[in-house]
């Protein structure tokens, strides 16, 4: 378990960098500052949760199960919440419904701040 975090924990912040890299000279000339900001937002969660999941996957106190279930927190959050945030603020480039995609960003925010309690909880059960 440990091992397949740390992929996608490595996988997730190389894409963040591409997304971030891609958003401050891609999109610079097609984007209005506050989409840009808004687009950012997206990137910083997605890294922080990158750094979160390696965290986990080198943590001895939580076990290989409760990895597992941050891991599905964090990889469905950051789906849901960067996800949703990187399509809304690109919407203006795209034919987009944005009324189905912005529910989805509080319910990824939802699921990443299980994540972070839920690793408290294990740590905090423990003898």
């Amino acid at each position: 378990m440990d091992k397949k975090i740390l992929l996608i924990a490595l996988i997730m912040g190389a894409i963040a960098i591409m997304l971030g890299a891609f958003g401050a000279h891609g999109l610079k000339k097609v984007l209005t500052v506050d989409q840009l900001n808004t687009f950012e937002v997206g990137v910083r969660y997605q890294i922080y949760h990158a750094l979160f999941l390696l965290f986990v996957a080198n943590n001895a106190i939580v076990t290989s199960k409760e990895k597992g279930i941050v891991l599905y927190l964090v990889v469905i959050g950051i789906t849901l919440f960067s996800g949703s945030i990187y399509l809304l603020s690109t919407a203006s480039l795209t034919a987009l419904k944005t009324k189905l995609i912005g529910p989805l960003t509080p319910i990824g925010g939802l699921l990443l701040i299980a994540s972070w309690l839920y690793v408290f909880y294990c740590v905090f059960a423990k003898k």
